[in-house]
């Protein structure tokens, strides 16, 4: 078959709903969300990354536009939710663990802490990271540990890795 798309062999040929369908049945509980202040090109990365891990629902919070060429048609795949308020977010993911993954003051240690079942991983633009408003809604935040001279992951990195430690905590152990 040849079926140019980025999908595993047993998708190949397969119906975008017929994925999304079979994707619904087997994914996991987690969720991600994503501030977006600025059009961030980051975001293809973390919704590419979603996709691999089985996250069946992201949230963009703001900004509906950005730049999809990073997620190479995994967009197709997912259930994206638009909220234009942190407010419409906030009432949309009642009895989700809001986490937000930033490196500011206070934050916890990504080693040192549980991610629960009901995690809703957030993140925000490069740059600015998740708002201060948003963050305050959050139940913790939590940084990724570094040994090197930067300030920070790129943000599609950290969503990737802590995606990935969500996994290996819920799905994995």
């Amino acid at each position: 078959m040849n079926d140019p798309r980025n999908l595993i062999d047993a998708y190949k040929g397969m119906e975008i709903k017929d994925i999304v369908d079979d994707l619904d049945g087997n994914g996991v509980e987690l969720e991600i969300a994503v501030e977006n202040l600025n059009r961030d090109y980051n975001m293809g990365t973390i919704v590419r990354s979603a996709n691999a891990f089985g996250v069946r629902n992201i949230h963009v919070i703001g900004r509906r536009q950005w730049n999809k060429r990073g997620a190479m048609m995994t967009d197709k795949y997912l259930h994206i939710h638009y909220h234009s308020t942190i407010d419409a977010f906030i009432e949309a993911t009642r009895g989700k663990t809001l986490i937000a993954i930033d490196n500011t003051p206070g934050a916890v240690l990504l080693a040192d802490t549980t991610l629960p079942p009901t995690s809703l991983l957030i993140f925000g633009a490069e740059g600015p990271g998740i708002s201060a408003e948003l963050r305050e809604k959050c139940q913790k935040t939590v940084a990724i540990e570094q040994f090197g001279s930067t300030r920070c992951v790129n943000v599609g990195v950290a969503a990737g890795i802590a995606m990935y430690e969500w996994l290996r905590q819920n799905v994995l152990s």
